[in-house]
């Protein structure tokens, strides 16, 4: 009679197979950083919502948020430091220097990686602006370490490495990403993806002041003057308290200004899903979703859109979520807080007509315009 075999034990699969050792010298890496970014003194609010998810991470991991701010000398500068510490950050690192009053690639990139060379945070968040993917892929390949763009979720797993998740294959599914062997990890999100953290009033930290170990002669890019974009308030998709947003399901481009109508009677910005731009229906500044606007607003009303998962992580931040669809088995339904199974084509004037009568009589002209 034959006993049985002993079969050797296949090892585990995913990421704990693949983990190894991390590399003595990034081992003294600590502490979560957070990217601050300004332009002429105004501050993105994606810094502040990344220090309201950077606080998160630094707790779990038991170490310091910061903050980093690099600009011009000056007090408009020092005011930003100060106003880090409003929202959370236990110290800030600060590069005051006037060659970095306006943003250029390499400047920048050699104050940041100098300041990740010399204290060693193990984590490092940047917003998803346009300034932002150019300086985080930069850095990113400067110091040979690992990012992960356009992140809609961060996390930190049992053994501390940063988990970042993002939508991958065209928007259809989400992947968690990890840089297992490097450090810093990095990572970018987009604006609205994290809630504003809480402002608090006169709270203070410790500033570590840095350094510029580099003059103008040494770069490459001059700047000749500056002119602000015409075009760059003429959607604000991101920060309206109240959007109406139309898809497919709408049929066609004339039938979307039922859409723009009833955002015209609520106050609201008007937006769309990716089909729509594909198509030219409407301009791309106006589309919601993975690779368009990511939005947070109190009120979401959308009117013939399927709820993709692409188009799903741009707005399941919002506070209510109404979807107007045909098709009861609409994937929009499944993250919607209040579901109409119904032809948008005819609910959307009825709902126009009924908003206008509610909130505003004398608007009858302004709504017909």
């Amino acid at each position: 009679m034959t006993g049985p075999t002993n079969t050797p034990a296949r090892p585990s699969a995913g990421r704990a197979a693949a983990k190894k050792e991390l590399p003595e010298h990034f081992k003294a890496y600590k502490h979560v950083w957070v990217f601050v970014e300004q332009e002429r003194g105004q501050v993105h609010p994606v810094s502040w919502e990344l220090i309201g998810a950077g606080r998160k991470l630094a707790d779990k991991l038991g170490v310091e948020l910061a903050a980093v701010v690099l600009g011009p000398s000056g007090a408009a500068t020092r005011g930003i430091v100060a106003e880090s510490f409003c929202y959370g950050v236990d110290l800030a690192y600060l590069v005051a220097d006037d060659i970095l009053a306006d943003y250029r690639n390499e400047s920048y990139t050699k104050a940041l990686t100098e300041l990740v060379d010399t204290y060693k945070p193990e984590i490092l968040l940047l917003g998803a602006t346009t300034l932002g993917r150019d300086l985080a892929g930069a850095v990113a390949t400067t110091l040979l370490t690992g990012l992960t763009a356009d992140c809609t979720d961060l996390d930190v797993d049992a053994d501390g490495s940063l988990a970042a998740t993002r939508p991958t294959f065209g928007g259809s599914l989400l992947c968690t990403i990890y840089t297992l062997n490097y450090r810093p990890q990095m990572a970018t999100v987009r604006p609205r993806v994290m809630p504003m953290p809480q402002r608090l009033e006169n709270a203070l930290g410790r500033v570590i002041e840095h350094p510029l170990a580099i003059v103008e002669d040494d770069i490459v890019t001059k700047v000749l003057g500056f002119l602000p974009d015409r075009d760059s308030a003429k959607s604000n998709l991101a920060f309206a308290d109240v959007v109406v947003a139309g898809g497919l399901g709408l049929a066609s481009p004339e039938n979307f200004q039922l859409a723009r109508q009833l955002a015209l009677v609520l106050g609201a910005e008007y937006g769309c899903s990716r089909p729509l731009v594909q198509k030219g229906w409407v301009t791309s500044d106006r589309q919601i979703g993975q690779t368009g606007k990511t939005i947070r607003p109190k009120l979401y009303i959308a009117a013939g859109i399927s709820g993709a998962i692409q188009h799903r992580v741009g707005v399941e931040g919002a506070d209510l979520i109404v979807a107007i669809n045909t098709d009861k088995n609409a994937q929009i339904f499944d993250f919607a807080h209040l579901g109409i199974v119904a032809d948008a084509i005819r609910l959307l004037p009825a709902l126009t007509e009924a908003f206008r009568r509610r909130l505003s009589p004398h608007s009858r002209d302004r709504i017909a315009s």
